[in-house]
């Protein structure tokens, strides 16, 4: 795993109602380990979901490609991993998850996001100021 390529990590551990009758982790909660990755990453950038809500700028999900590679298992800790692009109003994630054992990719994902600014298709300069610092071409 090459760890300088991304922007951001957090390190996460599966729960046993995550799997499924397979024992492994359910596909869709893939997803939701990749959205709270997002968040913190807004955390540690200054920003609050919440509070961009309240004022009026909501990050939604366009698209996502994702890519599923080796199983997690219960109890299986993991890193989840992050390295923001912009192409033009979309902020392009791209996030993979790693085995924190082994190092073996689990997961890859490419997830867009477009800003809604009070309900309308928009750039957010809270989101560009916040994400400046990741981000080469604005």
């Amino acid at each position: 795993m090459r760890t300088e390529k991304y922007h951001f990590e957090a390190l996460m551990q599966v729960r046993d109602y995550e799997c499924d009758i397979e024992g492994i982790v359910n596909n869709a909660q893939y997803i939701h380990y990749c959205e709270h990755t997002r968040h913190l990453f807004l955390k540690q950038c200054g920003l609050s979901f919440a509070e961009m809500h309240r004022k009026g700028v909501d990050a939604v999900v366009a698209r996502m490609q994702l890519q599923y590679k080796s199983p997690l298992r219960p109890d299986d800790e993991f890193r989840s991993c992050l390295r923001l692009e912009k192409e033009g109003i979309k902020y392009v994630f791209y996030q993979d998850i790693y085995r924190a054992a082994d190092s073996q990719l689990c997961f890859r994902g490419r997830i867009e996001l477009v800003c809604l600014v009070n309900g309308r298709l928009a750039s957010s300069e809270d989101y560009d100021r916040a994400f400046s610092q990741f981000i080469s071409n604005q």
